[in-house]
Protein backbone atom coordinates (compact mmCIF):
# COMPACT_ATOMS: atom_id res chain seq x y z
CA UNK A 1 0.00 0.00 0.00
CA UNK A 2 1.37 3.41 -0.98
CA UNK A 3 0.45 6.62 0.76
CA UNK A 4 1.90 9.71 2.37
CA UNK A 5 4.26 9.35 5.33
CA UNK A 6 2.64 9.55 8.75
CA UNK A 7 4.24 12.02 11.16
CA UNK A 8 3.33 11.56 14.83
CA UNK A 9 3.66 14.25 17.54
CA UNK A 10 3.40 13.20 21.19
CA UNK A 11 1.97 15.18 24.08
CA UNK A 12 3.24 16.97 27.17
CA UNK A 13 5.34 14.87 29.59
CA UNK A 14 5.11 12.10 27.02
CA UNK A 15 7.30 10.38 24.41
CA UNK A 16 6.91 8.71 21.00
CA UNK A 17 6.17 5.47 22.88
CA UNK A 18 2.57 6.73 22.95
CA UNK A 19 2.18 5.54 19.37
CA UNK A 20 4.07 2.23 19.39
CA UNK A 21 1.08 -0.02 18.73
CA UNK A 22 -0.66 2.34 16.31
CA UNK A 23 2.55 2.73 14.31
CA UNK A 24 3.08 -1.04 14.17
CA UNK A 25 -0.45 -1.57 12.91
CA UNK A 26 -0.14 1.12 10.23
CA UNK A 27 3.32 0.01 9.17
CA UNK A 28 1.83 -3.45 8.74
CA UNK A 29 -0.54 -1.87 6.21
CA UNK A 30 2.41 -0.43 4.29
CA UNK A 31 2.59 3.12 5.66
CA UNK A 32 5.88 4.79 6.57
CA UNK A 33 5.75 6.34 10.03
CA UNK A 34 7.93 8.87 11.85
CA UNK A 35 7.64 9.87 15.51
CA UNK A 36 10.46 12.12 16.79
CA UNK A 37 10.90 12.94 20.45
CA UNK A 38 10.50 16.62 21.20
CA UNK A 39 13.71 18.24 22.55
CA UNK A 40 14.89 16.60 25.80
CA UNK A 41 11.93 14.18 25.84
CA UNK A 42 14.28 11.25 25.32
CA UNK A 43 15.78 11.80 28.79
CA UNK A 44 14.80 9.49 31.67
CA UNK A 45 12.73 11.32 34.27
CA UNK A 46 14.82 9.77 37.06
CA UNK A 47 17.69 12.02 35.92
CA UNK A 48 17.77 15.71 36.86
CA UNK A 49 16.14 17.71 34.07
CA UNK A 50 18.33 20.10 32.08
CA UNK A 51 17.47 23.67 33.18
CA UNK A 52 17.25 24.86 29.59
CA UNK A 53 14.22 22.61 29.06
CA UNK A 54 12.17 24.84 31.34
CA UNK A 55 12.42 27.86 29.07
CA UNK A 56 11.83 26.16 25.72
CA UNK A 57 8.81 27.69 24.01
CA UNK A 58 5.99 26.49 21.79
CA UNK A 59 7.86 28.17 18.95
CA UNK A 60 10.97 26.09 19.75
CA UNK A 61 8.92 22.91 19.54
CA UNK A 62 7.22 24.06 16.32
CA UNK A 63 10.49 24.91 14.60
CA UNK A 64 11.94 21.54 15.59
CA UNK A 65 8.94 19.74 14.09
CA UNK A 66 8.97 21.81 10.89
CA UNK A 67 12.62 20.86 10.40
CA UNK A 68 11.86 17.17 10.99
CA UNK A 69 9.02 17.24 8.46
CA UNK A 70 11.34 18.92 5.97
CA UNK A 71 13.50 15.79 6.00
CA UNK A 72 10.64 13.56 4.82
CA UNK A 73 10.75 14.74 1.22
CA UNK A 74 6.97 14.83 0.74
CA UNK A 75 3.90 16.18 2.55
CA UNK A 76 2.88 13.90 5.44
CA UNK A 77 -0.31 13.27 7.31
CA UNK A 78 0.40 14.98 10.64
CA UNK A 79 -0.97 13.12 13.67
CA UNK A 80 -0.88 14.70 17.13
CA UNK A 81 -2.08 13.72 20.59
CA UNK A 82 -2.88 16.27 23.33
CA UNK A 83 -0.22 19.01 23.22
CA UNK A 84 0.88 17.23 20.06
CA UNK A 85 -2.52 18.00 18.56
CA UNK A 86 -2.04 21.69 19.25
CA UNK A 87 1.47 21.53 17.77
CA UNK A 88 0.14 19.60 14.77
CA UNK A 89 -2.19 22.50 13.95
CA UNK A 90 0.55 25.11 14.36
CA UNK A 91 2.95 23.13 12.18
CA UNK A 92 0.37 22.18 9.54
CA UNK A 93 -0.31 25.89 8.99
CA UNK A 94 3.37 26.30 8.04
CA UNK A 95 4.17 23.24 5.92
CA UNK A 96 2.70 21.32 3.01
CA UNK A 97 0.75 18.38 4.41
CA UNK A 98 -1.66 15.75 3.10
CA UNK A 99 -3.97 15.63 6.10
CA UNK A 100 -4.33 16.19 9.81
CA UNK A 101 -5.28 13.84 12.66
CA UNK A 102 -6.03 15.29 16.10
CA UNK A 103 -6.38 12.90 19.05
CA UNK A 104 -7.57 14.45 22.35
CA UNK A 105 -6.15 17.73 21.10
CA UNK A 106 -5.10 20.52 23.42
CA UNK A 107 -6.50 23.99 22.76
CA UNK A 108 -4.99 26.66 20.58
CA UNK A 109 -5.43 30.36 21.39
CA UNK A 110 -8.83 30.34 19.66
CA UNK A 111 -10.26 27.01 20.88
CA UNK A 112 -10.13 27.26 24.70
CA UNK A 113 -12.58 25.52 27.02
CA UNK A 114 -13.15 26.34 30.67
CA UNK A 115 -13.51 23.59 33.25
CA UNK A 116 -12.33 22.41 36.65
CA UNK A 117 -10.86 19.18 35.26
CA UNK A 118 -7.76 20.69 33.64
CA UNK A 119 -6.94 22.79 36.71
CA UNK A 120 -7.40 19.83 39.05
CA UNK A 121 -5.09 17.76 36.84
CA UNK A 122 -2.20 20.22 36.62
CA UNK A 123 -2.86 22.21 39.81
CA UNK A 124 0.02 20.79 41.82
CA UNK A 125 2.45 21.76 39.07
CA UNK A 126 1.19 25.34 39.26
CA UNK A 127 1.77 25.52 43.02
CA UNK A 128 5.55 25.41 42.58
CA UNK A 129 6.68 29.03 42.34
CA UNK A 130 8.58 29.69 39.13
CA UNK A 131 6.99 26.73 37.31
CA UNK A 132 6.68 28.87 34.16
CA UNK A 133 10.46 29.01 33.73
CA UNK A 134 11.45 25.56 35.01
CA UNK A 135 11.10 21.96 33.87
CA UNK A 136 7.85 20.42 35.09
CA UNK A 137 6.66 16.87 35.76
CA UNK A 138 3.12 15.95 36.75
CA UNK A 139 2.69 13.88 39.92
CA UNK A 140 1.17 10.39 39.70
CA UNK A 141 -2.16 10.90 41.46
CA UNK A 142 -3.31 13.95 39.47
CA UNK A 143 -2.19 12.20 36.28
CA UNK A 144 -4.19 9.11 37.18
CA UNK A 145 -7.26 11.24 37.87
CA UNK A 146 -7.10 13.59 34.90
CA UNK A 147 -5.26 11.76 32.13
CA UNK A 148 -5.71 8.03 32.77
CA UNK A 149 -9.19 7.95 34.33
CA UNK A 150 -10.99 4.81 33.24
CA UNK A 151 -7.74 3.10 32.24
CA UNK A 152 -6.96 -0.15 34.13
CA UNK A 153 -4.76 0.65 37.12
CA UNK A 154 -1.80 -1.50 36.04
CA UNK A 155 -1.80 0.05 32.57
CA UNK A 156 -2.23 3.58 33.90
CA UNK A 157 0.55 3.31 36.49
CA UNK A 158 2.97 1.93 33.91
CA UNK A 159 2.21 4.90 31.67
CA UNK A 160 2.68 7.36 34.56
CA UNK A 161 6.05 5.78 35.36
CA UNK A 162 7.15 6.47 31.77
CA UNK A 163 6.35 10.21 31.83
CA UNK A 164 9.22 12.66 31.37
CA UNK A 165 10.05 16.28 32.20
CA UNK A 166 8.60 19.04 30.03
CA UNK A 167 8.83 22.81 29.62
CA UNK A 168 7.17 25.15 32.10
CA UNK A 169 7.27 27.93 29.52
CA UNK A 170 5.32 25.81 27.06
CA UNK A 171 2.70 25.07 29.69
CA UNK A 172 2.41 28.77 30.48
CA UNK A 173 1.93 29.63 26.81
CA UNK A 174 -0.77 26.97 26.54
CA UNK A 175 -2.64 28.01 29.70
CA UNK A 176 -2.30 31.78 29.18
CA UNK A 177 -2.19 32.28 25.40
CA UNK A 178 -3.22 35.93 25.57
CA UNK A 179 -0.14 36.76 27.64
CA UNK A 180 2.27 35.39 25.05
CA UNK A 181 4.08 38.21 23.26
CA UNK A 182 4.58 35.99 20.20
CA UNK A 183 1.04 34.63 19.98
CA UNK A 184 2.61 31.22 20.42
CA UNK A 185 -0.53 29.10 20.09
CA UNK A 186 -2.37 31.09 17.44
CA UNK A 187 -3.23 29.19 14.27
CA UNK A 188 -4.12 30.43 10.79
CA UNK A 189 -7.06 28.08 10.22
CA UNK A 190 -7.45 29.28 6.63
CA UNK A 191 -4.34 27.21 5.89
CA UNK A 192 -5.78 24.02 7.42
CA UNK A 193 -7.84 23.03 4.39
CA UNK A 194 -6.81 19.38 4.01
CA UNK A 195 -8.87 16.38 5.18
CA UNK A 196 -8.88 15.95 8.95
CA UNK A 197 -9.78 13.27 11.48
CA UNK A 198 -10.65 14.45 15.00
CA UNK A 199 -11.15 11.99 17.88
CA UNK A 200 -11.77 12.67 21.58
CA UNK A 201 -13.00 10.72 24.59
CA UNK A 202 -16.25 11.92 26.16
CA UNK A 203 -14.67 11.61 29.63
CA UNK A 204 -11.50 13.55 28.79
CA UNK A 205 -10.76 15.65 31.88
CA UNK A 206 -7.65 17.57 30.77
CA UNK A 207 -8.33 18.43 27.10
CA UNK A 208 -12.08 18.76 27.35
CA UNK A 209 -14.25 17.48 24.47
CA UNK A 210 -15.40 21.06 23.84
CA UNK A 211 -11.90 21.79 22.54
CA UNK A 212 -12.13 19.11 19.86
CA UNK A 213 -15.63 20.23 18.87
CA UNK A 214 -14.47 23.84 18.50
CA UNK A 215 -11.39 22.75 16.57
CA UNK A 216 -13.41 20.63 14.16
CA UNK A 217 -15.62 23.63 13.38
CA UNK A 218 -12.60 25.81 12.58
CA UNK A 219 -10.83 23.39 10.23
CA UNK A 220 -11.45 24.28 6.57
CA UNK A 221 -11.12 20.84 5.00
CA UNK A 222 -13.46 17.85 5.17
CA UNK A 223 -13.59 16.74 8.82
CA UNK A 224 -14.35 13.24 10.11
CA UNK A 225 -15.25 13.73 13.79
CA UNK A 226 -15.69 11.11 16.53
CA UNK A 227 -16.38 11.16 20.27
CA UNK A 228 -15.86 7.92 22.20
CA UNK A 229 -18.34 7.36 25.05
CA UNK A 230 -16.62 6.39 28.31
CA UNK A 231 -13.12 7.11 26.99
CA UNK A 232 -10.70 9.44 28.75
CA UNK A 233 -7.75 11.49 27.52
CA UNK A 234 -5.57 8.37 27.17
CA UNK A 235 -6.80 6.63 24.02
CA UNK A 236 -3.96 4.14 23.72
CA UNK A 237 -5.15 0.96 25.43
CA UNK A 238 -7.55 -1.92 24.85
CA UNK A 239 -10.73 -1.53 22.83
CA UNK A 240 -10.36 2.25 22.77
CA UNK A 241 -7.03 2.03 20.96
CA UNK A 242 -8.45 -0.58 18.60
CA UNK A 243 -11.33 1.72 17.71
CA UNK A 244 -8.98 4.66 17.15
CA UNK A 245 -6.82 2.44 14.94
CA UNK A 246 -9.86 1.28 12.94
CA UNK A 247 -10.98 4.84 12.28
CA UNK A 248 -7.47 5.96 11.43
CA UNK A 249 -6.79 3.08 9.05
CA UNK A 250 -10.13 3.58 7.31
CA UNK A 251 -9.68 7.34 7.03
CA UNK A 252 -6.16 6.95 5.59
CA UNK A 253 -7.60 4.89 2.75
CA UNK A 254 -8.53 8.09 0.91
CA UNK A 255 -4.81 8.80 0.34
CA UNK A 256 -4.00 5.50 -1.38
CA UNK A 257 -4.44 4.82 -5.11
Amino acid sequence: MAGPPLFFIHGMWSTPATFVRLRARLEGLGYRTHAPALPYHDRDASLPPPPELGVLTVEDYARFLVAEIGRLGEPPVIIGHSMGGMLAQIVAARVAHAGLVLLSTAATATTPAVGIGPLRTVGKVLLDWGWWREPTLIEPEPALWGIYNGVPDAVARAEVAALVWDSGRVMAEMLLPNLSKTGATKVDYARLDKPALVIVGCEDRITLPQISRSTARKLRGQVDYHEIPGASHWLFWGETETRVGDWLAGWLGQFTP
